[in-house]
């Protein structure tokens, strides 16, 4: 696992903990964003 793709995992699961704990309300929804860009990223790359 490369390192692109494990910022994207952890930015996941801390989403994935944020919406079950409700903690950091709108911030959690950035990061989930931000892991579904990466993991779009790393499959484009892959076609190309």
């Amino acid at each position: 696992m490369g390192l692109v793709e494990l910022v994207a995992l952890i930015l996941l699961l801390g989403w994935i903990g944020g919406l079950t704990f409700n903690i950091a309300g709108g911030l959690i929804h950035i990061l989930l964003l931000l892991a579904i860009i990466v993991f779009l990223l790393r499959f484009l790359r892959r076609i190309i």
